[in-house]
């Protein structure tokens, strides 16, 4: 897998806008992708230093009762979403430094 089917997208929420003034940066990547590929993938990409990633397998949510439609229960994807740590001397994403 080369780094663009590997990084989704990045995640963009409240808490991980709070990650990037501590060169903290969350993203959605491909569930088969594992830490070693997602930092290659990074590094390829954005031309900086990782140095560690955490994973999570977030579940998808049932859709509730009131929307759903005929007999059948609707579900949202699961997905993967890493959270990767840039070294001290690296310079930072400079994607997320406009967000912040």
């Amino acid at each position: 897998m080369d780094a663009n089917e590997i990084i989704v997208r990045p995640l963009l929420t409240e808490k991980s806008y709070s990650g990037i003034q501590n060169k903290t940066y969350t993203f959605i990547v491909n569930k088969n992708a594992n830490k070693v590929q997602i930092a290659k993938a990074v590094e390829e990409k954005f031309k900086v230093e990782v140095e560690k990633v955490n994973t999570i397998l977030v579940k998808g949510k049932k859709k509730s009762q009131n929307t759903r439609q005929g007999r059948t229960v609707g579900k949202t994807s699961d997905y993967k979403k890493a959270i990767v740590t840039l070294t001290e001397k690296s310079k930072p994403i400079a994607f997320f430094e406009s967000l912040s």
